[in-house]
C-alpha cells in the first residue's frame, strides 16, 4: 500500500522536530558566546573567532566519523538485527577520538605564535584552546550518545538537555566575562570554562539517562569499527572540508583585521542558526532511508529522500527572505561596532542566496549517508569549497579588494556547483537502486 505525502512528512518530523530543537540549543550556546564576547569587546569576540575557528577545524574530524553511528545502526535496525549492544563499541570509539584530538589541539597551540595574529589577542586565543582542548571527551561522548540514540529513533531527551544547557551557558559566561559579586571578570578565559561546564554537563546527562533506560552488555565487534570507518571517513573528510574552507576564511581574514574574524563569525553564527533545521531533516532522512535500504523498501526510500530534499529547500528560501529582508536587524542583535556591521550588512544579501543551495547539499548528504554511499558527498565537497570557492575567493578578496565579501561570493559558486555534482550521482544511485529492488 502507497502512503500519502502526509506520511512521510510527519515521520520526517517525529524525528527532525526534536532534532531541530537540539540542534537550535547547540547553536544558541555558540551563538550565546559571540553574543557576551560581542559585549565584551571586539577584540573579545575577535579571539574567540579565530580560536573557534582552529577548534571546529580540528574537532570536526572526530564529529564526522561520529555521525556514521545512527544511519549504520539504522540500516541494522531494517535488516532486523541486533543494535542496542553497540552501546559499548560506540563509547570506546568516542573516547578513542577524545584523546587523539586533544593531543591535536595542545600541539596545535605553539603554531599559533607563527601565524601573526593581532598581538593583543593571539594571547587570549591560546588561552581560549588550551581550556577548550579537555573538554573534547564530552564533546564526544555527548555526539556518539545522541547519534546512538537516534538510530533507535529516540530524540526528545537528548535535544531538550542541549537546549536547557543554552540558558546555563550564558548565565554562567556572562558571569564569568563580566564578573558578578565576588567572582572577577576573567574574559575570555571565562567563555572557556563555562563552555567546558556546560560541555561535561551535556554529556553526563546523557549517560545517565542511557543508563536508566535501557541496559546494556559488554559486547565487542570490530567489523563495527571498520564500518564507522569506511562510511564514517568520508563523511568526516566531507565536513572537514567544509568547515576548514568557512573557518580558514576567519583565519585567513583575520590576519588582515581582527574584525574580520569576527564578521566572519557572525555571519556564520546567523546562517548556522538557519542551517541547523534543514540539518535536522537530513538527520532524519539519513535514518528513515537507512532503515529503507535495509529492509530493501525502495519505494519509501525514494519518497523519503524527495519529500526530505523539498522540505530543507523550502525551509531555506523562507530563511533567505528573512535574511535578505532584515541584515540590519540580524547583525545589530550581536554587536554594535559601526565597522563590524558596515562589513556584515552587505554580505546578507550574499548569504540568501547561498542559504538556499545549502539546503539543498545538506538534504542530499542525508539521503547517501541513508543509502552508505557518502564518498560522493566528500567529492562534492571537496570540488566545491577547494577547487573553486578559496581560490574563487581568494581571488576577490585580494586581487579585486572585495575582502571578505569576495569570499562569500566563492562559497555561493560552490554550494550551486557541489549540489549539481550530488544531484547528478544521485540519479545515478537511485537507477542503481531501482534496478537492484
Amino acid at each position: 500500500m502507497t502512503q500519502s505525502i502526509k506520511y512521510y512528512v510527519k515521520e520526517l518530523l517525529n524525528i527532525a522536530l526534536p532534532i531541530i530543537m537540539g540542534n537550535l540549543g547547540f547553536i544558541l550556546i555558540g551563538a550565546g558566546d559571540v553574543f557576551v564576547a560581542g559585549r565584551h569587546s571586539t577584540n573579545t569576540l575577535a579571539a574567540i573567532s579565530i580560536a573557534t575557528a582552529i577548534l571546529n577545524c580540528i574537532f570536526t574530524f572526530g564529529i564526522g566519523l561520529i555521525s556514521s553511528v545512527s544511519p549504520i545502526l539504522s540500516n541494522y535496525r531494517g535488516e532486523r538485527k541486533s543494535a542496542k549492544k553497540y552501546f559499548y563499541p560506540t563509547l570506546r570509539f568516542a573516547i578513542f577520538l577524545a584523546v587523539f584530538v586533544t593531543v591535536i589541539v595542545l600541539g596545535f597551540l605553539p603554531v599559533i605564535d607563527l601565524l601573526h595574529f593581532d598581538p593583543a589577542i593571539t594571547p587570549a586565543i591560546k588561552e581560549y584552546m588550551l581550556i577548550t582542548a579537555f573538554s573534547s571527551f564530552a564533546v564526544y561522548i555527548h555526539a556518539a550518545l545522541k547519534e546512538y540514540l537516534q538510530a533507535f529513533e529516540i530524540v526528545f531527551v537528548p535535544n531538550l538537555v542541549t537546549v536547557l544547557c543554552v540558558f546555563l551557558n550564558v548565565a554562567l559566561a556572562w558571569v564569568l566575562v563580566f564578573g558578578w559579586g565576588p567572582i572577577p571578570s576573567i574574559g575570555v578565559i571565562g567563555l572557556a570554562i563555562a563552555a567546558f561546564v556546560v560541555r561535561y554537563v551535556m554529556a553526563i546527562a546523557l549517560l545517565i539517562y542511557c543508563y536508566m533506560t535501557m541496559s546494556f552488555h559488554n559486547y565487542e565487534d570490530k567489523n563495527y569499527y571498520k564500518q564507522m570507518l569506511h562510511i564514517g571517513m568520508p563523511i568526516s573528510a566531507a565536513v572537514l572540508v567544509e568547515f576548514i574552507a568557512f573557518n580558514s576564511i576567519a583565519i585567513i581574514m583575520g590576519r588582515v583585521s581582527g574584525v574580520y574574524a569576527a564578521a566572519q563569525n557572525l555571519i556564520c553564527t546567523l546562517t548556522t542558526i538557519a542551517f541547523m533545521v534543514p540539518l535536522a531533516i537530513s538527520n532524519a532522512i539519513a535514518v528513515k532511508v537507512g532503515f529503507a535500504n535495509g529492509s530493501g523498501n525502495f519505494t519509501d526510500l525514494k519518497r523519503y529522500a524527495a519529500i526530505g530534499i523539498c522540505m530543507c529547500v523550502g525551509f531555506m528560501m523562507c530563511s533567505s527572505v528573512v535574511f535578505a529582508t532584515c541584515p540590519h536587524l540580524l547583525v545589530g542583535i550581536f554587536s554594535k561596532d559601526p565597522v563590524l556591521i558596515k562589513i556584515g550588512i552587505p554580505i546578507m544579501i550574499v548569504l540568501s542566496v547561498f542559504q538556499i543551495f545549502d539546503g539543498l547539499q545538506v538534504s542530499l548528504a542525508g539521503v547517501f549517508k541513508g543509502i552508505k554511499k557518502t564518498k560522493i558527498v566528500l567529492i562534492a565537497n571537496f570540488v566545491g569549497y577547494w577547487l573553486i570557492s578559496i581560490p574563487l575567493g581568494y581571488t576577490l578578496a585580494f586581487h579585486y579588494n572585495m575582502h571578505l565579501i569576495g569570499f562569500w561570493f566563492g562559497l555561493v559558486t560552490a554550494a550551486i556547483i557541489l549540489c549539481i555534482i550530488m544531484l547528478l550521482m544521485l540519479r545515478v544511485y537511485m537507477k542503481r537502486l531501482e534496478n537492484a529492488a
